[in-house]
């Protein structure tokens, strides 16, 4: 962990209150700073504000003991309320800040109905100093949460140096949860985040009726906009990572763990950086058109296929991945995290959670294909230099629109004029050629913000219909340690 503790040195300043001294038993407070809020895998439930009131099942109550006795001095800080997230990589606790009167916390504009204060939230801790320079109280009584995001050993120390760096950059940006501070006993790490009170989307997205769909995604798209202004892609958008409040009409963005910057992960310039001109004359002289287009699709594939295959950064969770991260593309932009933000505004709109329900990429692509067509998804796989062939007959070459679908799966007969701006909304963001999808500046000038129509009415759909009650447990896939068995080919 010494690279962690390296990293960690470099931006301390940032995020350390310069009066504070700590003792020798809590002296890791001033460690590795690290951002998180729950990670991709982690379902987040609705809180309640009262911990003494949570149920705490024996097995979540022996975790956080373990937790205690394995971090000294963490337990003089907080007091370990309930188990509200677990993944493949951390473990989030709602706690008590027994310290927080000995601090002033500008950041707390989560807990207090202050939406002035909202618009920058500053990601500082500093205590309040008397005349003397001890800490005094700064007056306020009521009891404060906060969110414990444990962060297993098995994580890399390059990924946590890189999300320092990334939230260095983004601290003040609006609706980003900015990070309260850090503890790193041994090789462990404890980030400390604001506790921000949400409702499950698991429990909204069937009752959320257009114009609050119109303030979720307001909130969204201001968040991603700070964030690619940056040249920085979350990489991992989806509900659980945006934690929105109904009351307040705001939400947070969370977990920068798969964030990267812009062209940071170059492995070749993709095809789609190119003139159409190029890409059809590097298709023309491809192996498939010359020896396979006439002859139709295949059977199937090769048993020992001799041609390079292609490596891109697949991360992000099964459903929400873009067209082109399925396809390999190695010059990913911004636009990918608008992909997944269609994909959101979809399952809103059509009431159906999870959408997509991919096992691998390839199911994935076949399940983009129903909607699109065939026809679309060959021009699609063409721009990044791929081929995209399938023999299943229920595949149609000319696809469906967007409004059909949404009526199909919310089992409504006609959309109102609201559903249907929302819908154009949608087309703009689901768009497979990135270099035409909206991006998040002209998603909020869409005339779905800029001049609304209120024509709402609630849904009359059915209560469980299709597949709503799954869960978004979609696994995250990053670089480390995932072969790419479903790789699609390149020509």
């Amino acid at each position: 962990m010494s690279t962690l503790h390296a990293a960690a040195a470099a931006i301390s300043h940032v995020q350390r209150p310069p009066t504070m001294v700590p003792s020798n038993k809590y002296a890791f407070r001033t460690g590795l700073a690290k951002n998180g809020g729950p990670r991709a895998e982690e379902p987040v439930e609705g809180h309640d504000n009262e911990g003494e009131d949570e149920e705490v099942d024996e097995v979540v109550k022996e975790d956080m003991r373990r937790l205690e006795d394995t971090f000294p001095g963490i337990s003089t800080e907080f007091r370990l309320l309930n188990r509200i997230g677990e993944g493949t990589f951390s473990t989030v606790y709602k706690a008590e800040d027994l310290k927080y009167d000995q601090y002033r916390n500008e950041w707390d504009v989560f807990q207090d109905n202050h939406n002035d204060d909202w618009a920058n939230p500053p990601s500082k801790r500093r205590r309040v100093e008397g005349e003397n320079g001890k800490s005094v109280p700064d007056g306020r009584g009521k009891t404060r949460y906060v969110a414990l995001k444990k962060i297993y050993v098995t994580s890399s120390p390059l990924r946590i140096q890189n999300e320092l760096e990334l939230l260095h950059d983004l601290r003040g940006c609006r609706s980003v949860c900015p990070l309260i501070t850090a503890f790193r006993h041994q090789d462990q790490v404890v980030a400390v985040l604001p506790y921000f009170p949400h409702t499950d989307f698991r429990l909204q997205y069937r009752t959320f009726m257009v114009s609050d769909m119109r303030h979720y995604f307001r909130s969204l798209f201001t968040a991603l906009n700070s964030v690619h202004k940056h040249d920085i892609l979350h990489r991992d958008i989806k509900p659980t990572n945006f934690l929105y409040n109904p009351e307040l009409r705001e939400g947070v963005l969370v977990d920068f763990g798969l964030a990267e910057r812009e062209g940071s992960e170059y492995t070749g310039t993709c095809l789609c950086a190119s003139t159409s001109y190029i890409r059809r004359m590097r298709y023309t002289q491809s192996y498939h058109y010359n020896h396979c287009s006439t002859s139709g699709p295949s059977v199937g594939y090769p048993k020992s296929d001799s041609r390079p295959s292609r490596r891109a950064n697949r991360a992000g969770t099964r459903g929400f991945r873009a067209p082109e991260v399925l396809f390999k593309c190695t010059s990913q932009t911004t636009k990918i995290d608008m992909w997944s933000v269609g994909v959101i505004l979809l399952t809103l709109l059509g009431r159906r959670f999870p959408f997509f329900n991919s096992a691998d990429d390839v199911d994935a692509l076949i399940e983009m294909a129903s909607i699109f067509g065939t026809r679309r998804m060959k021009n699609a796989a063409g721009i990044h230099g791929q081929i995209f062939e399938t023999n299943i007959p229920t595949i149609g070459e000319k696809g469906y629109s967007w409004e059909k679908l949404v009526k199909w799966s919310s089992c409504v007969e006609d959309l109102t004029e609201s559903e249907s701006q929302a819908t154009r909304l949608l087309a703009g963001l689901m768009e497979l050629d990135p270099s035409k999808r909206l991006s998040s500046k002209e998603a909020l000038q869409h005339e779905f913000f800029t001049n609304p129509i209120e024509d709402d009415v609630e849904w009359g759909g059915p209560e469980d219909s299709g597949e709503s009650g799954r869960e978004d447990e979609g696994e995250k896939a990053g670089d480390e340690g995932e072969e790419d068995e479903d790789e699609v080919d390149m020509v």
